[in-house]
C-alpha cells in the first residue's frame, strides 16, 4: 500500500501568521548546521535547553547493548510499549538528552515509553558507527524481553534517515522488525542529490545544501555516499514495517522525503507520505506554537498506535 496525503491548505490568518514566524525565528536564529562542530554542538544544546520540559514528564539516563540512552515516560504511559527514538542533529550535533522534548511529546501521545539512542557522532565516530549503536540498542532491547511487536521507531532529519537505514541493517541481520516506523523530514541521501536541493534552498530557513555536504563528508569519511545503510534511498527496503513519512514543503529534504517514499513503495512497504504546506525542516518540533506541528504528531501518534502488532 502507498498512501500520499498532502494536507489541504489552511488559509486563516492565525495559520499563516504561525508559518510566518516560525520562518523568521529559524532564518534569524544562531544555528549553522555546517559550523565549526563544537561551537554549534552548544549552540543547538542552548537553544533547547531554552525550552523548559513540562513538569510531568521524566528523564533518566540509562544503557542498551553499552549505548547510552535515555529512558522517557509520561503519565498514563503502557510501560509494554516503546518509541526508540533517534535524534537529528546532519550526524554531528545534538544527543538523546536533547531530543526529550520532542520524543516525550510523542511519547504522551502515543502512550508509551521513549528511549531516545545517543548514538556515537561524526567526525569523532563516522559511519557506521550511528548504525551499529542503533542495532545494538534495539538488539538488547528485544533482549530485555519487549516484543518487536510493541517497539515503534521514531527519528528526525538524520535520526529519520538512520531510522529506514537501521531497518535495512536488521533485515540484514535477520533481526525482526519493529511494528512500525514514523520519520520526520528524513535525511535519506547523503550525496545530497534532490532536486530539492536546489529548488527549495532560498524557501528553506534551516539548512543549505552547503552545512549537508559538510556534515556528510565528516559522517561518511571514505565510505561511499550512495552505500545503502548510508542513504537508504538507495537500499532494498523489501521486508520493512508499516512506514509513515512527514515533511514540510519548505525544506531542502523535500525530495528525500519523496524519493524514500517511492523507493518503499516500489519495494512493496506500507508506505505513507504527508506533505506539509509551507512549514520547514522538522517542524514537528514546534507544535507549542504551530498548529500544523500539533496536527503531524497527533497524526503519527495514530499511525503508530493502528500499527501495534499485538
Amino acid at each position: 500500500m502507498f498512501y500520499l496525503e498532502t494536507h489541504p491548505w489552511k488559509g486563516s490568518s492565525m495559520t499563516q501568521q504561525q508559518r510566518l514566524a516560525l520562518d523568521e525565528l529559524l532564518r534569524h536564529g544562531p544555528l549553522d548546521v555546517g559550523g565549526d562542530v563544537a561551537e554549534q554542538r552548544a549552540i543547538f544544546h542552548g537553544m533547547i535547553a531554552s525550552t523548559p520540559l513540562p513538569e510531568d514528564v521524566t528523564a533518566r539516563p540509562d544503557e542498551l547493548g553499552g549505548v547510552p540512552v535515555v529512558v522517557v515516560e509520561t503519565p498514563d504511559l503502557d510501560p509494554s510499549r516503546v518509541i526508540l527514538y533517534f535524534h537529528g542533529g546532519a550526524y554531528a550535533l545534538g544527543s538523546a538528552p536533547d531530543s526529550v522534548g520532542l520524543a516525550s511529546d510523542i511519547a504522551r501521545r502515543v502512550r508509551a515509553r521513549a528511549i531516545s539512542v545517543d548514538y556515537r557522532l561524526a567526525p569523532e565516530d563516522p559511519f557506521p558507527a550511528a548504525v551499529d549503536d542503533a542495532v545494538a540498542a534495539y538488539r538488547a532491547l528485544l533482549g530485555q524481553g519487549v516484543p518487536a511487536a510493541r517497539i515503534a521507531f521514531v527519528g528526525e532529519s538524520a535520526g529519520g534517515g538512520l531510522v529506514a537505514a537501521v531497518l535495512v541493517a536488521l533485515k540484514d541481520s535477520a533481526l525482526p522488525q519493529p511494528a512500525s516506523a514514523a520519520v520526520f523530514s528524513p535525511w535519506a541521501d547523503l550525496t545530497v542529490s534532490g532536486t530539492s536541493i536546489s529548488s527549495k534552498e532560498k524557501l528553506d530557513p534551516a539548512l543549505t545544501p552547503e552545512a549537508l555536504r559538510t556534515r556528510a563528508r565528516d559522517y561518511l569519511g571514505h565510505h561511499d555516499p550512495a552505500a545503502p545503510l548510508a542513504s537508504p534511498i538507495y537500499a532494498d527496503l523489501s521486508g520493512l514495517p508499516p512506514l509513515l513519512i512527514q515533511v514540510g514543503s519548505h525544506e531542502i529534504l523535500l525530495d528525500d522525503a519523496i524519493r524514500l517514499t517511492a523507493r518503499a513503495a516500489s519495494d512493496d512497504v506500507p508506505v505513507e507520505l504527508q506533505v506539509w504546506p509551507e512549514v520547514p525542516h522538522v517542524f514537528q518540533s514546534f507544535a507549542a506554537i504551530l498548529d500544523d506541528a500539533d496536527q503531524a504528531l497527533n497524526a503519527a501518534a495514530a499511525f503508530i498506535r493502528h500499527n501495534w502488532r499485538d
